[in-house]
This record gives structure tokens, sequence and C-alpha cells, in this order.
């Protein structure tokens, strides 16, 4: 059932018929309304290459054929196309495909200006999101809605599952004194358990003057699912995010970008592979307990790619492990890459932080788990440092669920 929200609007979704997906995503409602009440408006569009239909179909194409006037485009990290690699800045530019101007938002500037806005009716966000704070799709989200508030124009929310189920949430919440950026902007725990239309009712909730925000759910979702359980294919929404098993993996190995260890970039399986050239795979699988994930002994040598064109350790040879999902229901990303930290930490001298540590602090917003994993602190001890502010959170988000 969709529940009536507080300060914004959610059109009711019906069950997706004619494909085997269970769940219809906010996209397909809209189409089966005829465009719904973005009809005849000016639109702004935020959306990648994962802003498709089940049977493959592009915003872009959807909204043009409902009689929809698309004005302006707005390129999250990694652009339009999902082509950039991670962190490279993304430029204004004139869309080839479509021809409309194509706004930056990932780089010098990461909101939309008030020039971006002018002549918009509706901001339209269609973004795939991965379920976790650093990833920069949800700040990108945020970014958006305080930005359309200030304008005085509409947000609306195309919604799309959280890859992660919505019931899962871990990790530490962002410090006072982390530096503003993409990887920081999501209230709550590292892994929020929210769809991005959730996550706009509960911050423009929050805002000192709340702006107007409309989410067109999902049919078919339901807060225990993850991404295989939707029945629906899986379309990267980043070059390195490549399948649904890594999603599932992604919050905790990618904590190792912070580190001297490599993630995975570089090769067929980012985030489901990881090591460096001192570790003994033999040595650190059992040094790791994994909820939901095998660990098996891998071997391997990092190579360049336009997904990952500076791979750590490129062309050496390699130790390290190949996580596997097991029991997607049982996963616990966060805590699969907290083991991980501390277990390298403890075994091998050669492991270090990247940047002193700042590397890390700016991942998860906050300084607690390095200074934790420092004092040798195990994985149960840092883990009951989250639980009340979890628990607080879940609390706080029970207003903004829409299933």
């Amino acid at each position: 059932m969709i529940l009536a929200p507080v300060l914004g609007i959610a059109l009711a979704a019906a069950p997706l018929e004619g494909t085997s997906a269970r769940v219809r995503v906010g996209l397909e409602t809209l189409e089966t309304q005829g465009g719904g009440i973005l009809r005849c408006r000016r639109v702004g569009l935020v959306c990648h290459a994962a802003s498709v239909t089940a049977d493959g179909r592009h915003v872009i194409d959807v909204l043009r054929a409902q009689d929809v006037e698309l004005v302006r485009l707005f390129a999250p990290e990694h652009g339009l196309r999902t082509d950039g690699a991670p962190g490279a800045a993304v430029t204004d530019a004139a869309d080839p495909a479509t021809g409309l101007h194509s706004v930056s938002l990932c780089g010098s500037r990461t909101r939309p200006r008030a020039e971006d806005l002018a002549g918009l009716d509706v901001l339209v966000v269609d973004l795939q999101d991965a379920g976790v704070r650093f990833y920069t799709y949800v700040s990108t989200l945020i970014e958006c809605l305080e930005a359309s508030a200030e304008a005085g124009i509409e947000l609306v929310v195309l919604d799309r599952p959280n890859p992660l189920g919505g019931e899962r949430i871990e990790g530490p919440e962002a410090g006072a004194d982390a530096p503003p950026s993409l990887l920081n902007r999501a209230p709550g725990p590292l892994i929020h358990g929210l769809t991005l239309g959730e996550m706009a009712r509960l911050v423009n909730a929050r805002l000192p003057r709340p702006g107007r925000v409309a989410v067109v759910p999902m049919a078919g979702w339901a807060r225990a699912m993850t991404w295989a359980d939707t029945r629906r294919p899986w379309v990267a929404p980043s070059p390195n995010l490549r399948s649904s098993g890594a999603a599932l993996a992604y919050p905790g190995v990618c904590l190792l970008e912070a580190t001297n260890v490599w993630e995975g970039r570089g090769t067929a399986a980012p985030f489901l592979l990881l090591g460096a050239p001192w570790i003994v795979p033999e040595r650190l699988a059992p040094a790791v307990v994994a909820s939901g994930y095998t660990l098996d002994s891998a071997r391997f040598r990092p190579r360049a790619s336009a997904a990952a064109p500076r791979p750590k350790y490129e062309g050496e040879a390699c130790g390290g492990l190949r996580v596997r999902v097991a029991d997607p229901a049982a996963a616990e990303p966060y805590r699969l890459g907290l083991g991980l930290l501390v277990a390298l930490k403890r075994l091998y001298p050669d492991f270090a932080w990247r940047e002193g540590g700042a590397a890390i602090d700016g991942l998860l917003g906050t300084r607690r788990l390095r200074q934790a994993i420092e004092r040798g602190a195990g994985v149960e001890a840092i883990l009951a440092q989250d639980a009340a502010g979890i628990a607080r959170f879940r609390r706080e988000r029970a207003g903004s669920l829409l299933y």
C-alpha cells in the first residue's frame, strides 16, 4: 500500500503486466498514466544509462512519446551514458543523441544553478542508486532537491529499487566534521535502506522551507527484496558496478578503495575481487567472518581499462579473495568490509590507509571507524558503536516510507 506523504505526493501504481519483471519502476508507472503529472510541462531530466524500462527503453524516449516537453538534461557522475571513469569531471555540453543541452552535476559544480532551472516547470530525477551513502547519486538527488526548493519548482522522483533492499541498515552516520562532498550528503547510516523517492521525502521534510516533491512510485516492490527478487535485468548504473551480486558486496569491498588494497577495478568483476602483492589468500580468508558470502582464494594481475584507467598494482601478481554472494538475504556488506579492514590491519604490516587516513574518513564521513581499528577494536565492538544511530534512524525514517 502507498502511504499518503506529508510533504509530497505519491501517485498510485498498478501491478506490472506483459513482462517477466515482478516490479514496475516509477518510469513504467508514469508511462501507464500517459505521462501523468509531466504531460505538457517543461521538464529538466537527471538521468543516466540505467534510466530504462524493463524492456530497455530509455527514459528520454519514453517521456518524449508521452507528450512531455524535455527542455534540458542533467548529468550525474559518469555522465549521461554512464561511461566516464569514477570521479572524472563531467562537462556541460550539447548531447549529440538528443540535441538538448546537458548540465554537469559532477565536477566543480554539483547542483543546478538558478539559470539551469530557469524556464522549467519541474525537475525529474530518474537514477538507479546503489543504496549506500558514498555512491554519489543519492547526494546528487539531494543537491537537486535543495536547488529546486530554492528555485520554487517541483521535484519529481521516478522511483527505482534499492538493490540492497529496504530493511538492511548498516554502518556509521556521517559526522558533523566531515567536509561536504558527493560522498556524504545523505542522512542516516552508511547503508540507509531507502529508495531515492523515500530519501527525497525524508530530506525534504527536514528542510527549513520544504519544497514541492512528488514521487512516482514502483509497483510490486517490497522492502525485503534484493535485486534478484525484482526479476528485472541489471543495467550497470556505473562502469564498475556490473552485476546485482557486486551491488551486494560494493558497500563493504569499496572501503578498500581508501587503502593500499586493490578493490577489483580493472577486472571483469570489480568489488568481487580484492587483493595486493603481499596478501596470502589462504591466510586472509579464514580471518574474515562474512555472513551471506563465501570468500575464495584468488590470484590475479590488475589491468587498466576504460572503467579503471589506473588500477592499483597494475600488471603485478596479487594474492587476494574472490567474493561470492551465497545468500542475498543474509548478506551484510558493511560487516564484510569492516571484517576485511580489521583482518588486513591485524595480519599485514604492509597494510596502509591512503592519504594518511583522510581517504577512509572522507568515504565514511567520520574518523570513528579508522580510529577504532587503529586502537585494535574488533568487528563486534565497532558494530556496537553504530547500533543506537541505526535504531534512531529506523524511527526517524518511518514517516517517509512508501512501501
